[in-house]
């Protein structure tokens, strides 16, 4: 049965719902976090204490939509399909059959078509994601407007789980310390295609349809098309037997600064432009998300640390190799210490670019519209900014590099 008082209630207060006795809303939800101006079609469910929707937000308009314990900014809308645990900032649009899992963020007009599943996701402004899309454990940035904006094509798929059964695999597609500043070249990642991660990409990238890409790209401007095997070759492999971890080690320690960079960046930049585009539930929800991201991405490498006595043990008993040897020397390495750098990661911990921080912040004038404001700063405010976040990712990756 449908709790017919809470929607009683929101109609009473100016929302548009459309077969009321087809939508239900959990009666733990205090109705002043629903805007009185939400249009919701049939056969939607909105439950989970958490959730806000904000003004003049569109839910269900091509099939029902489950909301769950999320916040969604003004203007978002959200075609058909299941949301949990996301924060949807302002003018964040859905095509139909969504699945969106916890820890997504989408900031400022991003937008998926129909069939895009997410989870431990981070989408910066205007980043766009065609239909029929698995993208999870990614953060994607890049583009200016809504124009000239990164893009991910129809049918692409992020591969983030490995034979060994770990997803030390994030990717960075773009990064935090440029991508903040909301001018940096689009990157097109080519419908039909697959990342395999851990990989960071730079801005500027194309990777061709179809293409399957197993390695980072560094470079600025290049066009990637990774030919698939032109016949059938079987190797000897045996999950469990890592080889050489360094470029895991180093991708996840990067992917962890920049997330820590982001949570510096919403608590003293984000923080400044709480208002009814950018309601302070949206902001608490952001700010909790980055937190569950590095919690999570932590969590895997201590898998991963932990799997490394057992890759070793199969090394020597198939092998007979030595495990002081590489790479089974930085196995043993990241197995010992990795307790102790999990312990440093903590932006409390880290010493940034106080210099460069004040000079941002002191230059920093918090208007109306947050993009807007990102758009009008100068380039030396801007160098300032890169340089501060910069500094927080590179504590990170100094853990290791000893």
């Amino acid at each position: 049965m449908t709790d017919s008082s809470q929607v009683q209630k929101l109609i009473a207060k100016g929302a548009e719902i459309l077969n009321p006795n087809s939508v239900y809303i959990d009666p733990s939800i205090r109705l002043d976090r629903i805007s009185n101006n939400v249009k919701i079609f049939p056969g939607c469910r909105i439950i989970g204490e958490e959730t806000f929707i904000g003004q003049n937000c569109t839910i269900g308009q091509d099939a029902p939509v489950t909301i769950d314990n999320c916040q969604l900014a003004g203007n978002v809308s959200l075609k058909g399909g299941t949301f949990a645990g996301a924060t949807l900032l302002s003018g964040v649009s859905f095509g139909p059959s969504a699945h969106v899992r916890p820890a997504t963020i989408m900031e400022e007009q991003s937008s998926c078509a129909h069939s895009v599943g997410l989870k431990q996701t981070f989408l910066m402004p205007f980043v766009t994601l065609g239909s029929l899309i698995n993208f999870c454990d990614c953060f994607m940035a890049g583009g200016t407007n809504r124009k000239d904006h990164s893009e991910v094509g129809s049918s692409y798929i992020h591969f983030n789980y490995t034979p060994h059964q770990d997803k030390a695999t994030a990717s960075l597609i773009g990064d935090v310390p440029r991508g903040v500043m909301l001018d940096q070249s689009p990157i097109f990642l080519g419908g039909q295609g697959g990342l395999a991660g851990p990989a960071t990409i730079e801005y500027g990238a194309i990777t061709a349809a179809g293409a399957i890409c197993r390695k980072s790209i560094t470079e600025a401007g290049k066009l990637v098309y990774e030919k698939t095997l032109p016949k059938r070759i079987e190797l000897p492999y045996q999950p469990g037997a890592y080889g050489d971890i360094s470029r895991v080690i180093t991708n996840n320690l990067i992917y962890i600064g920049n997330l820590i960079a982001m949570q510096d960046w919403y608590q003293n930049v984000r923080s400044l432009f709480i208002s009814d585009d950018y309601p302070q539930p949206c902001h608490d929800g952001a700010i909790t998300k980055i937190e569950q991201m590095i919690n999570e991405r932590t969590s895997r490498m201590a898998q991963l640390a932990g799997n490394m006595p057992r890759s070793i043990e199969i090394a020597e008993q198939r092998l007979g190799v030595d495990p002081t040897e590489p790479p089974f020397d930085k196995q043993k390495r990241l197995h010992e210490e990795w307790p102790e750098i999990e312990n440093h990661i903590n932006l409390d911990n880290f010493e940034t670019d106080s210099e460069s921080k004040t000079s941002f912040l002191s230059n920093f004038t918090a208007g109306p519209s947050y993009i807007d404001s990102i758009h009008s700063l100068d380039d030396n405010t801007k160098q300032n900014g890169t340089a501060w976040l910069q500094s927080i990712v590179n504590n990170t990756t100094s853990l290791w590099q000893h």
